[in-house]
Order: C-alpha cells, then sequence, then structure tokens
C-alpha cells in the first residue's frame, strides 16, 4: 500500500484499538455497564476492520494475471466495503441489542470509577489516532473541504479510518455521559439508552462508509484536474490536433485506465501515427503517472460532421449530447468527476 493509502494511520488506529478494547472489557467485568460492553464491541470491530484494510492492500499489490490482466488495485475497495458491513453488523447492530436489554433490565452500575477511567484513556488514545488520520489526509487533501475529501478520495483506507476514530470519539462521549447519568441518578435506564446512541451512530457511519466504496466498487472517472491535465498532454498541436472523446476509470487508487479517440491529421502515414501514439502516452504519463494503462484511437477530425449537430445516440454510461465542438458520431469529452 502506499503512503497515500494511509498505512500509518491504519497502524495507529489498530494499536489505539487493542489497547481499549481491552482496557474497556475489563472496565465491563468490574462495572457490569453495558455502554461499556457495546464499547468493547466497538474497538474489537474496529481492529477488525482495520486488519482488513491491511488484508486489502496487501492483496491489491498482486501482479497482474492473465486471467486479471488489469491487476488487483480493487482489492482495497472490496475490503473498504467489507469494513462498513462488520461496523454494521458487529458494532452497530450489538450495540442497539444490548442498549434495548439494558434498558428493559437496568441495573445499577458497579465500580464506577473503572468506567470513568478507561473511558477518558480511550479518549486520549483515539484523540491520538484521530490526530494521525488528520495529519495523513491533510498530505493529500489539498483545498478539498472534509466533506469533499471523503466523498473524492479514490484511497478508501483514510475516509474510513477517519469516520471510524471520529465516530469514535463521539461514542466515547456517549458511553461516558450513559455512564455519568447512571450515576448521578441511579437509574441504569441512561446506561442503555447511552448504548442504544452509541448502536445508531455506528449504523449511520456504516452506511456512510458503505454509500462512499459503493461508488468506488462500481468505477469512478479521475477527477477533474487529472482529466484536464491528461487532455492538455494529449494534444501537441501537430500531430495529434485535439482530443475528440475520452474516457477514464480507476482500476485503483493509484492506477487510471485512460481510452480516448485522438484527431491526427488526414495525410499521417502509419509510421507518423504510430509515432504520435506514442509521443502522447508518453506526455500523458509525465503529466499523470497514474496513468498506467492507456489506450488511444486515431482519427481524421471532421469540422463538417461537427457542424451537422449532436449525435442521438449515446455511449455507455449515458454522457451528455455532443456539443456544436464535438463531431457527429462522436461523444464529448468525459465530465469531470463529481465525487462518489
Amino acid at each position: 500500500m502506499s503512503a497515500s493509502g494511509g498505512t500509518k494511520a491504519i497502524v495507529a488506529a489498530l494499536g489505539a484499538n487493542l489497547a481499549i478494547a481491552a482496557a474497556k472489557f475489563v472496565a465491563f467485568l468490574f462495572s457490569g455497564s453495558s455502554s461499556m460492553l457495546a464499547e468493547s464491541v466497538h474497538s474489537v470491530a474496529d481492529s477488525g476492520n482495520q486488519g482488513l484494510l491491511l488484508l486489502g492492500g496487501k492483496k491489491a499489490r498482486r501482479e497482474a494475471t492473465p486471467q486479471h490482466p488489469f491487476g488487483y488495485g480493487r482489492e482495497r475497495y472490496i475490503y473498504a466495503f467489507l469494513v462498513s458491513i462488520v461496523l454494521f453488523s458487529v458494532g452497530g447492530m450489538f450495540a442497539l441489542y444490548e442498549g434495548y436489554e439494558k434498558i428493559k433490565h437496568p441495573h445499577e452500575v458497579e465500580s464506577w470509577y473503572w468506567p470513568v477511567g478507561v473511558l477518558v484513556f480511550a479518549i486520549i488514545a483515539e484523540g491520538f489516532s484521530f490526530r494521525t488520520a488528520i495529519k495523513e489526509s491533510n498530505e493529500t487533501r489539498g483545498s478539498l473541504s472534509w466533506r469533499e475529501f471523503i466523498r473524492r478520495a479514490k484511497a478508501p483506507e483514510l475516509p474510513v479510518v477517519l469516520l471510524e476514530d471520529f465516530g469514535a470519539l463521539i461514542g466515547l462521549v456517549l458511553a461516558l455521559g450513559g455512564v455519568g447519568m447512571a450515576l448521578a441518578t441511579g437509574d441504569g435506564v441512561w446506561d442503555g439508552i447511552g448504548t442504544l446512541c452509541i448502536g445508531a451512530l455506528l449504523i449511520i457511519i456504516a452506511i456512510v462508509l458503505a454509500a462512499e466504496t459503493k461508488s468506488l466498487l462500481l468505477g469512478e472517472a479521475a477527477g477533474a484536474d487529472q482529466v484536464e491535465k491528461i487532455k492538455a498532454a494529449a494534444v501537441d498541436g501537430d500531430t495529434v490536433t485535439r482530443v475528440i472523446h475520452m474516457r477514464t476509470l480507476h482500476l485503483g487508487p493509484e492506477e487510471l485506465l485512460v481510452a480516448a479517440k485522438i484527431a491526427v491529421r488526414h495525410d499521417d502515414t502509419a509510421s507518423e501515427v504510430a509515432h504520435a501514439i506514442n509521443a502522447a502516452e508518453a506526455r500523458i504519463r509525465e503529466a499523470v503517472p497514474i496513468a498506467r494503462v492507456i489506450y488511444l484511437e486515431p482519427d481524421i477530425y471532421s469540422a463538417a460532421a461537427a457542424a451537422a449537430g449532436a449525435n442521438p445516440g449515446k455511449t455507455p454510461g449515458g454522457a451528455p449530447e455532443a456539443d456544436p465542438g464535438t463531431p457527429s458520431g462522436k461523444t464529448p469529452d468525459t465530465p469531470a468527476n463529481s465525487g462518489h
């Protein structure tokens, strides 16, 4: 997994969650707090999630095979999707069940100093993990807002860790509130209410993660800045005069497929066209290094065809109708990616 995959953030989150899970289980055994039990399972699920992300990164590095000629880069998307399922089924559903049981059969929290002490420790540890994830994300986030970064990031690990850590911090505060209210009122129902809130929070985060990773699994185009760089690099104004239409697709977070029809001069020889294609591919790879699979098809641009109007046919993907600058029988350049 590349640095952009956030390996450091995953390892930091894994170490923090393992330590926190052990501490929470001890606190649950001494206090009987359902919030502590829900938080213990939450931390165990998070640890498993980070393990899945590391496993996905390892599998994604496998070499391409005849059966999988474009490699295994999408393994990282698959394992990120599995993380959302685990977070939902193991963490969220268990917390909802435990909260319901606690409200139905409340009992007083015992040895209050155990859960309070462990929760304070957990907040500090999760804060360290969250800080590491933020630092790693800032290296690739650029000018994007956090919402835009989570929606548009092609490497799924950092958004997953960010949402997990953010949810864990809020969950710890909810658990601390539930335990605190149970101690202040002597009513164990508050502990169950805190547990229900933790379960609802985990399910919301899981749904968000599932929606974002689903878009990556379906296949997303390059970002708007990369699309413009590819277009500019493909055209040299001499042998390649324009990009007639283009499609891009992420084969993985750091691997991009580019397929384009380019306009060449009608009197170029086959040798000149072949040289133009090779040169254009080299320029594209230099401009966008992750563009590793490139297919360029030469064609003759026709101004008369362009003036004839839009092509009523659509290419796969539902591209919009051609504009006046696009030849009839062609489709316009792929629009900039709008995020998943």
